[in-house]
């Protein structure tokens, strides 16, 4: 099959563009549907309200590290169009909306009293939600570590730092927000950001980035204590991204890669937050790792608190092959995934090319979202709480035709066929049966400052326009889809 990006005015990506009140009688009473952003990627307001520097503004900053040579200094400019955007969630007719707060815009040096104006904004949104119907689903950390923090998730005093504001934040919103999500990605966090050096802060440390790791999970745990400190009333969990991961061959090297990699990206941090240990590694990584073996169990104690969900982000499957990445070259689009602009570590992501991709190089694989969930099931068992998919999504190169209008239906084929291949596998005989799935959210409600891709890539269910400073919305025929999809439940 080709690799090509899914064209998404051909026939056959049309499939669902006329089936959503059939995918609307899918859904099983209760179950949640909502979209999803972060704060980083359309607020904007960089120097508004007090904000202060986060770990992205000086990366972004820094000459070659975006694609496009843009920041998020204004973004989507939801921080001045905040009710524009509570309109379309109204009008979407979603149950609810995950969105992340700015630790840098609530509490500008990460330690400290929070910001009367950072908190001011947020009872905005909060306030906003409320009265349309929608249910707040609030990420504490969505990778904007406030730039005071000196070292990152590389010292350990900002796991204490990030305890406190969640106790102070739950004080703050505890009675309003209904879900509470701690960190958003730290495997993508800890592989991206300190060992690859592709994210901000730009640390290229292989594998010494596994006090990253460790630190951000304690500040999991600390954060669910000073949540539950608080006596916050909605349920509390974390997000990570899990990718069923497959060896190239049945080589022993490659199999013996593909469990490293799936240790490094899965197993590190769902075991420790789910099962209070890290995971053994392979034998021949195990002095590198070793951190994972020598952990202190007061830790490992603080890090598996009692949780009321567990958050899974979906993108697609991981094929692994042993030994170092080829140097990259500029030709074809960047694929999406934490590993692969590295050419240090022992092995290297290779392509799905039996999938179509999206416009990010993303295989287009919605039966792995199954397997995804069957591995949670498999490996926790009891110990794993309800599951929301807490992102899932896709980027394709969105186009507003003469009139102003977007049609997206790649998209509407990628929602329609994730959503129904997750209510499969966790129907009974389903891949995943006994997972209780309670919920999707789909990345993104708007298109958005997309990290080191800047404005190059979609995934927004309303379409933004970056060229004009006052950031026009549009939305997209994925959205009106949408629409009826709920319309018809």
């Amino acid at each position: 099959m080709s690799t090509k990006p899914v064209n998404s005015n051909t026939p056959a990506a049309r499939a669902w563009e006329h089936r959503a009140v059939e995918l609307g009688d899918r859904l099983p009473d209760g179950f949640v549907v909502g979209t999803a952003t972060s704060a980083f990627q359309i607020e904007g307001g960089a120097r508004e309200g007090g904000r202060g520097e986060s770990s992205w503004d000086p990366f972004t900053a820094a000459t070659g590290r975006i694609r496009d040579g843009s920041n998020a200094s204004v973004a989507t400019d939801h921080f001045t169009r905040v009710d524009d955007d509570v309109v379309f969630l109204r009008e979407l007719g979603g149950d609810a909306y995950r969105f992340s707060l700015a630790w840098s815009r609530v509490q500008p040096d990460g330690r400290g009293a929070l910001s009367r104006a950072g908190l001011a904004f947020y009872d905005r949104l909060l306030d906003g939600l409320l009265a349309a119907g929608i249910s707040p689903m609030a990420t504490l950390y969505h990778w904007d570590t406030p730039l005071k923090l000196r070292g990152g998730w590389l010292n350990r005093d900002t796991a204490m730092r990030f305890g406190d504001y969640a106790h102070q934040v739950g004080e703050a919103f505890g009675d309003r927000i209904d879900s509470w999500v701690t960190l958003n990605e730290p495997a993508t966090v800890t592989l991206n950001g300190y060992a690859l050096g592709t994210d901000a802060p730009g640390e290229a440390r292989l594998f010494g980035a596994l006090p990253a790791a460790h630190h951000q999970l304690l500040a999991h745990g600390l954060a669910v204590q000073g949540l539950r400190a608080a006596d916050v009333r909605g349920g509390i969990g974390i997000a990570n991204a899990h990718s069923p991961v497959q060896a190239a061959s049945g080589r022993e090297a490659d199999e013996v890669a593909a469990q490293l990699f799936d240790v490094l990206h899965n197993r590190m941090f769902a075991d420790a937050v789910l099962l209070g240990r890290y995971p053994e590694p392979p034998e021949p990584y195990a002095v590198p790792l070793r951190l994972l073996l020598e952990t202190d169990p007061d830790d490992l104690r603080t890090i598996r608190q009692p949780l009321d969900f567990y958050g899974l982000n979906y993108v697609q499957p991981s094929r692994i092959k042993a030994g170092p990445a080829a140097p990259k070259t500029p030709q074809g689009p960047p694929r999406e995934g934490p590993a692969e602009t590295v050419v240090a570590f022992p092995f290297h992501v290779i392509p799905f090319r039996e999938f179509p991709v999206t416009g990010s190089g993303a295989a287009i694989a919605p039966e792995y979202l199954g397997v995804a969930l069957g591995e949670l099931r498999d490996r926790y068992s009891d110990d794993l709480p309800p599951v929301y998919v807490t992102a899932g999504g896709a980027a394709f190169p969105d186009v507003a035709d003469k009139w102003g209008a977007v049609h997206d239906p790649a998209r509407i084929d990628y929602l329609a066929e994730h959503l129904t291949a997750a209510l499969a596998a966790v129907a009974p005989g389903g891949t995943a049966a006994g997972v209780s799935l309670r919920g999707y959210f789909i990345w993104s409600l708007l298109d958005s400052f997309e990290w080191t891709a800047g404005y190059t890539r979609r995934y927004g269910l309303v379409h933004v326009d970056f060229l004009d400073g006052t950031r026009p919305r549009t939305p997209k025929s994925s959205y009106r889809w949408l629409q009826k999809v709920l319309a018809a439940r």
